[in-house]
């Protein structure tokens, strides 16, 4: 058991050092759900870049800088994943990524919980928001992972629908290679 909370705090122990991640693919995870016809619906998206600087133990000077590509958005229905990506909603060929970067980083109750807050921008349009996130050590590099929710019509995604909820749930999982 001793030697599980050893190895545990060694991995935990990399993002307690001020280092520059490369944000991955292979790794990472960007999901949404929204409410269709009183329905959870929900999809992945990829093509993660960008960069991030973090420090747990200064957490005041960590930076996120990291895009997804829009083009990636996968529902299981390729039918629908199509339509997402016409001008309907997401107007790929005129709004090919979401970017989202922070403005602060401040630390939660341990070396493992901070609050985010930055700009989400969606087809040129940039709001604040904030969410809690964990950073966590694992081999090569650490995971970034935090919850939050928007309201696609405050991004111009899609219009106003009875059958649709407004309200999109979020879960990032971002795995960063050390370096």
């Amino acid at each position: 058991m001793k030697y599980l909370v050893l190895i545990a705090a060694l991995i935990s122990s990399k993002v307690s050092e001020a280092q520059a991640f490369t944000p991955m693919d292979q790794g990472s995870k960007i999901h949404f759900v929204i409410k269709n016809f009183g329905i959870n619906t929900g999809g992945d998206l990829a093509g993660v870049q960008g960069k991030i600087n973090f420090d747990a133990k200064k957490p005041a000077s960590a930076s996120f800088d990291v895009t997804i590509k829009v083009s990636t958005i996968d529902t299981d229905n390729g039918k629908r994943d199509e339509h997402l990506k016409s001008d309907d909603y997401f107007d790929v060929e005129k709004y090919p990524v979401i970017h989202i970067v922070s403005t602060s980083i401040t630390k939660g109750a341990d070396l493992m919980h901070f609050t985010f807050t930055g700009k989400l921008t969606i087809k040129n349009v940039t709001k604040t928001i904030s969410f809690p996130f964990t950073a966590q050590g694992k081999t090569g590099g650490a995971i970034f992972a935090g919850n939050f929710e928007i309201d696609r019509l405050d991004y111009g995604v899609g219009k106003g629908s009875s059958v649709m909820s407004d309200k999109v749930k979020i879960s990032l999982s971002v795995f960063a290679k050390a370096g």
